[in-house]
């Protein structure tokens, strides 16, 4: 009985990740099985999922996609250095509480009665994280590049993360009415807590291989050529092997993908002049730009598939 009721709870978990799979593939979305897997499990044990990776690889993506698999609301939290509670969590409307006050006092004069209401909720201005908790339906919270901002605020989520709340200290603890769908994302630019992590599932995210990317590019343009797209995809995984200062990621794909389009290329060995004219959509810098020189752009021509 035990050993059937295991195949069940498995079989639920099999059929509620294909349902997933479908609506983020409907949703422009390519996962591969290890990250469907893993949104999954954030789904059932309502964790925040961190999401590591190169720059470009599709995190930030994932989170919209999330949200329209969903229908639900994308609420984004940029993060950067000096990021503070005021613009990441709430704010009190102070010129609104002073404009109540003044009209207070005219009518009554009673200056204590009028202290008691100034942190009521009706002046309170939400930020994204207490959006997120506030909502009637459950959004998806994207907190982007968490590794941006200092490792005082990233103490400070430690309570959003683990109890989906908020402490505010004039008006007290806000309890999340639904369990928003927590993605957090780091470029790796600085180390993150053993905190942070603890209270989160985790994936890491790279470069997807062609078989994928091919599958990515066809879903976004449907009326790509099968050759052209495979061309495009083996050229933009041989430049990142290359040492290049920054590597081109999915969204470079994308761009260079329509830009061939527009140009009329259908192969890209027969691309000429076009080529090089269509580069600004992969290569980002001057570095990288004098790095693939006429000879290196013609080398890699050679052994693409």
């Amino acid at each position: 009985m035990q050993v059937l009721f295991e195949d069940v709870i498995l079989l639920q978990m099999s059929e509620q990740m294909n349902d997933l799979n479908q609506k983020l593939t409907s949703a422009g979305y390519i996962a591969d099985a290890e990250l469907s897997a893993t949104l999954g499990l954030m789904q059932t044990l309502q964790r925040p999922l961190l999401i590591e990776g190169e720059a470009g690889v599709g995190k930030t993506a994932l989170a919209r996609a999330l949200a329209r698999a969903r229908g639900c609301e994308l609420i984004r939290l940029q993060c950067y250095e000096g990021l503070d509670s005021q613009s990441a969590v709430y704010e009190w409307n102070y010129s609104k509480q002073l404009l109540w006050i003044n009209m207070q006092e005219k009518d009554s004069g009673e200056a204590s009665r009028q202290l008691q209401h100034i942190f009521d909720r009706e002046f309170l201005l939400e930020r994204p994280l207490l959006q997120a908790i506030t909502r009637e339906q459950s959004p998806v919270l994207l907190i982007d590049e968490i590794d941006r901002a200092d490792e005082a605020f990233e103490a400070f989520l430690l309570e959003l993360l683990s109890e989906y709340q908020i402490s505010i200290p004039e008006y007290g603890t806000v309890t999340a009415k639904t369990i928003p769908s927590v993605i957090l994302t780091s470029n790796g630019v600085r180390e993150l807590s053993d905190a942070l992590r603890r209270r989160c599932l985790y994936h890491y995210m790279s470069y997807p291989d062609e078989a994928r990317e091919r599958m990515i590019v066809q879903e976004t343009l449907p009326e790509i050529d099968a050759n052209l797209n495979q061309q495009i995809v083996s050229f933009v995984h041989k430049l990142r092997e290359q040492d290049l200062r920054k590597c081109p990621g999915i969204a470079e794909t994308l761009d260079w993908s329509m830009a061939l389009l527009s140009l009329g290329v259908k192969d890209l060995k027969q691309t000429g002049q076009k080529l090089g004219d269509s580069l600004g959509c992969l290569l980002k810098t001057q570095e990288d730009r004098a790095l693939l020189n006429d000879a290196e752009l013609d080398r890699l021509l050679r052994i693409i598939a």
